[in-house]
C-alpha cells in the first residue's frame, strides 16, 4: 500500500513548568567527562564472545547465548508484569508510572485481541512484532533521512529486523545495543564484515554478539539516525513509550555522553496504526523520556514536528542502585566522573529488578 505522509504543522505548546525543569536538571546533572573507556567498558565474557574473527566465530556457543538470552527476557517479562499489575491496580491518582502501564496495557491487550501480533506472543512486556512490520521498514527505508544516513542507530527488538536488514543491505554501518545492556554496550556491524548469507543472521541478537564488533565509550563515532521501537506514540506530540525497562533512554543518553548525537539527530519509530494513541499527557514526561521526530506503519509516514526536548545526556538522579548495579558500564562511568570532579553524583530510589540485574561482572 502506497503509505500517506502527514506533516503536523502546528506545533503544540510545550508547558512551561516542564520546559524550566529540564533546562534545569540538564545543567545539574549532564556531566561531561574525559573519555577512559576502551579497554574497560566491556567485560571479558564480551569481549570473548563478541570478537570479530573467524576462529571466535566457530568458538561462539549459539545455543548456550540463545538460552540465556531467552531465559533472562522471560525472567524480565515476568517482573515487568508484576510491576504492572501493581501500577496499574494502584489507588493513588498521582502515581507517576500508573498512567504509563495502563495505555501500554491497553494497546498489548488491543493488539492480541485484534490478532494484529506476530511472534513472539504475547507482545505484552515487549517491544510488540507487529502484522506489517516489514512495510513500515520498507516505508522508513524510504526516508530521505534513512538513504543518506552512514550509520544507523537500530534497538534489537523484533519489529525492527527488517530495519535491520535494510541498513546492512544498503551498505550502512549499524549500531545496536546488547539486549538489555547485560552483556556489554553498543556493538557496530558493516557489510565488509559479513557475506550475503550471514546479512540477515546478523540482524539478530545472537548475529550481533557473533559478528559485531564491541565499542566503549570513547568511541569516536558519528550517529546519524535513531531508530526506536515503542508500544505506543502521539502522532502529534511525538510522545512516546517503551515497553518500561528504561533502557532505550539509557542508549540515549550515553549517545549523547560520547558526542555520537545531538538535539537535530533524528529519531524514527515503527509501529501499527493501532499502537497510536493521543492519550500520552506530555505535561507527565520525565526528563529523559525520548521523543520521536518521525512515525512509519505500515500504511504512512508522520512528521510529528515534535516540541519535546531531547535528553542531554544521563540523568543520574534516575538511575536506582539496583539499574547501576545491573549495567557495568554505567557503574565505570559514574565512578570515572566522580573521581575527575571529585563530587559525587547523585543516585535515584531503590527499585525492584528482574534476575537478570544480578548478572555477574
Amino acid at each position: 500500500m502506497e503509505a500517506n505522509f502527514i506533516r503536523f504543522s502546528s506545533a503544540f505548546v510545550y508547558r512551561e513548568s516542564l520546559l524550566k525543569k529540564t533546562q534545569k536538571s540538564s545543567s545539574l546533572y549532564f556531566i561531561s567527562a574525559s573519555k577512559h573507556f576502551r579497554n574497560q567498558s566491556l567485560n571479558s565474557q564480551t569481549r570473548k564472545l563478541c570478537k570479530v574473527g573467524s576462529s571466535s566465530r566457530e568458538s561462539f556457543n549459539e545455543a548456550a547465548f540463545e538460552a540465556e538470552r531467552l531465559s533472562l527476557d522471560s525472567k524480565a517479562r515476568e517482573s515487568m508484569a508484576e510491576t504492572s499489575e501493581r501500577e496499574v491496580n494502584s489507588s493513588l491518582e498521582d502515581d507517576p508510572k500508573a498512567w504509563k502501564w495502563r495505555i501500554r496495557k491497553r494497546v498489548w491487550d488491543l493488539m492480541e485481541a485484534e490478532n494484529i501480533a506476530q511472534n513472539p506472543r504475547p507482545v505484552h512486556h515487549r517491544i510488540p512484532n507487529f502484522v506489517g512490520a516489514a512495510a513500515a521498514a520498507k516505508n522508513l527505508g524510504g526516508l530521505e533521512v534513512f538513504r543518506v544516513a552512514e550509520c544507523v542507530k537500530v534497538n534489537p527488538d523484533s519489529p525492527q529486523k527488517q530495519v535491520r536488514f535494510l541498513t546492512l543491505s544498503g551498505g550502512k554501518k549499524l549500531l545496536t545495543p546488547q539486549p538489555r545492556l547485560r552483556t556489554g554496550f553498543f556493538s557496530i556491524l558493516e557489510s565488509r564484515m559479513l557475506t550475503p548469507n550471514t546479512i540477515n543472521e546478523a540482524c539478530t541478537s545472537v548475529g550481533v554478539a557473533k559478528y559485531g564488533k564491541p565499542i566503549g565509550l570513547d568511541e569516536k563515532i558519528k550517529v546519524d539516525l535513531i531508530v526506536i521501537g515503542s508500544v505506543a506514540v502521539d502522532p502529534k506530540t511525538g510522545a512516546r513509550l517503551g515497553k518500561g525497562e528504561g533502557f532505550a533512554e539509557l542508549e540515549y543518553g550515553m549517545l549523547r555522553y560520547m558526542g555520537a548525537i545531538n538535539d537535530t539527530t533524528m529519531v524514527v519509530t515503527s509501529v501499527h496504526d493501532r499502537q497510536l494513541v493521543d492519550d500520552i499527557p506530555i505535561e507527565k514526561l520525565l526528563i529523559h523520556d525520548v521523543p520521536v521526530d518521525i512515525i512509519c506503519t505500515p500504511t504512512q509516514v508522520i512528521f510529528t514536528n515534535t516540541s519535546i526536548p531531547k535528553p542531554q545526556g544521563i540523568y543520574w538522579e534516575k538511575l536506582s542502585p539496583e539499574k547501576l548495579g545491573q549495567i557495568r558500564i554505567l557503574r565505570q562511568l559514574k565512578s570515572r566522573i566522580e573521581q575527575e570532579t571529585g563530587q559525587k553524583l547523585p543516585c535515584g530510589p531503590s527499585e525492584k529488578l528482574p534476575p537478570s540485574a544480578s548478572r555477574k561482572g
